[in-house]
């Protein structure tokens, strides 16, 4: 039922077909580096944010040795090294292939998934064996090569968190089953949860061949009768159809411990003394990692489970185990502060999001002039000047009307235009134009923190 489809289907832009876009797919990675303003930038591909703190020791080398020496988180849970001399050559790809980080030269910019970053540490049902199994399927399926820099995978675990994401091929945990999901349909496919990872890469397979015509990268840029098509034909795969709206709006780990009661279910952020911390979840300003605050993750990584999760919302998951709540001022059982206070409070020192309360909370941004050339202005600088309170909403900054790494869901969008910064208040597919500002920094502030609020 759920057979592989032949490994000659070729890529939408061999096939002749015209890109929806301008130009082919030039989307970055370790082995095809795309060139900015502030040097080249490489693209590792980590299929569900998942690093081992070894591998994490190899990205940090690389990017000392041949980059600026920071870590950029994306909004897919991969990392970016930017500012790579123009004459390193292969040595980046060479030692991230030595560090188990590129298993396949032909799928490297293919293994685009996502996962729910606490799936298994606070009730919700692990997908570690998903990501291992679908990883292994697509570096193994000769089709799947042809699969575009941008078309992305999302393994949920029940919690809706990466089902938000609008990714091109979804799996969702539920109970013994899987749920299985192309596009945004609102129609999925239950299946036993063993099939899952093939019946994902066959979706991905299918839709290579729905791509034929049209060079759609993505599942949303077929024409609606082929995606239909190509929905209708994955359910003939699959299993019997389920009425399952995709959610609205994803939501991030909170930043702080990571708890499950003993009792197994869920319970995300709270300290009640019948609780385990199982990890610590901490945010990334701007997603810009230092060298020092790299490794002090992955030291913390070292000491507790040798794990660090990377989020599609560019922060950062430390698998446990912790042991019983506690802080500084009010100790675990033990009478100790416990170990993930201790921890937290070490990365707060680093500059990290460690609480709901840092004014950096739910704020984002591209990477702005002078790293690219489009960007009309310095937005990360822009965003750390109208930094205010903690909004109810997240504001994400955008150099350009590209709007490169925006969040989904429900957020405030600030864009950068010749007339001035535009503000518009943004839900899924509707935008409500809030405001521009021209050349005024503490207006710009205000309006984007009213229009957070």
């Amino acid at each position: 039922m759920l057979a592989a489809m032949p490994d000659s289907a070729p890529s939408p832009l061999s096939a002749g077909g015209t890109s929806p876009r301008d130009g082919g797919d030039a989307c970055p990675g370790t082995l095809r580096l795309h060139r900015a303003d502030d040097g080249a930038l490489a693209r590792v591909r980590i299929p569900g944010g998942v690093l081992s703190a070894d591998r994490a020791d190899a990205l940090l080398a690389v990017a000392g040795r041949f980059g600026d020496g920071e870590l950029h988180l994306t909004s897919r849970g991969n990392v970016q090294l930017r500012g790579l001399d123009a004459e390193c050559g292969g040595g980046p790809a060479e030692l991230l292939g030595a560090a188990g980080l590129l298993p396949s030269a032909a799928h490297e910019r293919a293994r685009n998934i996502v996962a729910s970053p606490l799936a298994g540490l606070d009730g919700s049902p692990s997908v570690g064996g998903w990501l291992s199994e679908l990883d292994s399927l697509v570096c193994g399926s000769a089709a799947a090569a042809a699969l575009s820099g941008r078309f992305l995978f999302a393994l949920d675990s029940g919690r809706g968190d990466v089902d938000a994401l609008g990714a091109d091929v979804t799996l969702i945990a539920e109970g013994g089953d899987c749920l299985l999901r192309v596009g945004a349909s609102d129609e999925v496919f239950r299946l036993p949860s063993a099939d899952g990872p093939r019946a994902a890469l066959l979706a991905a397979e299918l839709f290579l061949r729905a791509a034929r015509d049209s060079g759609a990268w993505r599942v949303k840029d077929l024409p609606d009768d082929v995606r239909t098509a190509l929905v209708r034909a994955v359910g003939a795969a699959a299993g019997p159809a389920v009425h399952r709206p995709r959610p609205r709006t994803a939501k991030a780990p909170a930043p702080g411990p990571v708890t499950a009661p003993d009792t197994g279910t869920a319970a995300t952020t709270t300290t009640t003394a019948t609780a385990t911390v199982t990890a610590i979840s901490v945010g990334v300003p701007l997603g810009r990692l230092s060298p020092a605050q790299w490794r002090l993750l992955t030291e913390t990584a070292r000491r507790y489970g040798n794990e660090l999760r990377l989020t599609p919302w560019r922060g950062v998951v430390v698998p446990g185990p912790f042991g019983p709540p506690g802080s500084s001022t009010q100790p675990g059982p033990s009478g100790q502060p416990g170990r993930a206070a201790e921890a937290l409070d070490a990365l707060a020192a680093a500059g990290l999001i460690t609480g709901p309360d840092s004014p950096w909370t739910g704020v984002g941004a591209c990477i702005g002039h002078p790293g690219c050339a489009k960007s009309l202005s310095d937005v990360r600088a822009e965003a750390g000047a109208a930094v205010g309170p903690v909004g109810r909403l997240p504001v994400y900054w955008s150099g350009c009307e590209r709007r490169c790494g925006h969040p989904h869901g429900e957020w405030i969008d600030v864009v950068v235009t010749p007339e001035g910064h535009r503000i518009s208040h943004v839900r899924g597919e509707h935008r409500d134009p809030r405001a521009v500002v021209r050349n005024d920094p503490a207006a710009l502030a205000s309006a984007v923190s009213g229009a957070r609020a």
